[in-house]
């Protein structure tokens, strides 16, 4: 492996691959960024992503970029299905340091910008209609003749090429995870969310979450003139509703006047709606072979952490660090991937089960007594230990 030719593979074109590609480039690689779909998108309404996924952006030098598409504001707190406070939290919205403050995206716009990255690298290559059919995930600690391997077809043509590393960075439904960790396979989380970013100029900017029985409502400002909203609810798998707005309306029919504003106003095209899926403990190594993963491939998690988005940019910056830039400079590949799965590995679990957490005593909880009980107990709890306990995750420092 010379050091002064390493080519890289990334598997998948979504934020995690296109921040992973970003980072090799900056730190001497050349890339190949391969995407299935006919052209490099994000499908999605909105995010919030918190300080750690800015400190990020900020590490690939795209923080300016994120900052001009991205409203920053805050974490309001959780109100019951009436409107009723359970916690607020204090207004932080113009202090970027703040556990609380986040920053609304429009999912396509933050995709944007690390697509304007990697289109501008002279290093990187993006190729879409490329459907991953095998990956040989080579080793390692061997010389130059046991690199990775990775074929695709795009149309009838079917392709193969060499890579020194691979990174595995295509979701939930990883094609690279089933063939070399079959036994990782996504499970379905018992619930689905309608989501949507509307025209609106009235609404309260900050996150604002509702729980209710089996179901979470939150709302978020995306940009000056716009609110994305979702409706996250405990439904069987697959389930096909024939009117999408008209089931959202009688969802949340009863619900505070706020929330019903939200989804009666909302255009019928602007609707979406996904079943939510997660991997449960995440990867037993976050590397195999010459074959390291990123984002949802790696450790697929619950929405309701608000950590998917920045967790992935996370991994991007580290496999340019942890990885690009030790290899580049001649050290040993094996070293460098045992130390992105020490870096990434334990952090990412604690984040997944702090989302599994938070939906059980959230959305996941059933009704009657356990409603009225919970909203109780969080009323009285002040919100400084539930801030301080997000430090670990918002307070993150790139390697």
């Amino acid at each position: 492996m010379a050091a002064d030719d390493l080519r890289a593979v990334v598997v998948g074109g979504g934020i995690g691959g296109l921040a992973s590609a970003v980072a090799l480039a900056q730190a001497g690689w050349r890339v190949t960024v391969l995407e299935r779909a006919p052209a490099f998108g994000e499908v999605g309404a909105g995010l919030a992503t918190t300080g750690n996924g800015m400190t990020a952006l900020a590490a690939l030098g795209l923080a300016e970029a994120a900052r001009a598409v991205a409203y920053q504001t805050g974490t309001a707190g959780l109100q019951d299905t009436r409107g009723r406070w359970i916690m607020r939290m204090p207004d932080t919205r113009s202090d970027p340091g703040a556990v609380t403050t986040i920053w609304g995206l429009q999912r396509q716009r933050l995709h944007g910008v690390l697509r304007a990255a990697a289109e501008a690298s002279d290093a990187i290559e993006l190729v879409t209609d490329a459907e991953v059919a095998t990956v040989q995930p080579g080793e390692p600690s061997e010389p130059d003749g046991n690199a990775a391997a990775v074929s695709w077809r795009t149309g009838a043509q079917a392709r193969k090429v060499a890579a020194d590393l691979v990174v595995a960075a295509d979701g939930v439904r990883s094609t690279v995870r089933a063939q070399l960790f079959p036994a990782a396979a996504a499970r379905y989380s018992g619930s689905t969310s309608w989501r949507a970013v509307i025209a609106d100029t009235d609404s309260e900017d900050r996150l604002v979450q509702a729980w209710g029985p089996g179901t979470e409502f939150g709302s978020l400002r995306v940009s000056p003139t716009e609110i994305y909203w979702y409706g996250y609810f405990r439904h069987p798998e697959g389930a096909v509703f024939p009117d999408e707005l008209a089931a959202a309306r009688d969802r949340f029919a009863t619900w505070a006047p706020w929330v019903r504003q939200l989804v009666d106003k909302t255009p019928a095209d602007r609707l979406m709606r996904h079943d939510v899926y997660h991997l449960p403990g995440g990867l037993p190594a976050y590397a195999s072979g010459r074959v390291v993963f990123v984002g949802d491939a790696a450790h697929a998690m619950l929405p309701t952490a608000g950590q998917g988005a920045a967790t992935a940019l996370e991994d991007g910056v580290c496999v340019g660090r942890l990885i690009g830039a030790p290899a580049r400079a001649g050290g040993d590949l094996a070293a460098a991937l045992t130390a992105y799965d020490g870096a990434r590995r334990p952090r990412c679990r604690q984040i997944a089960r702090t989302a599994i957490m938070t939906a059980r005593f959230g959305c996941d909880l059933g009704g009657g007594w356990r409603q009225p009980v919970r909203n109780a107990i969080f009323r009285m709890l002040p919100p400084a230990p539930l801030l301080k306990a997000g430090q670990s995750i918002v307070r993150w420092t790139a390697p």
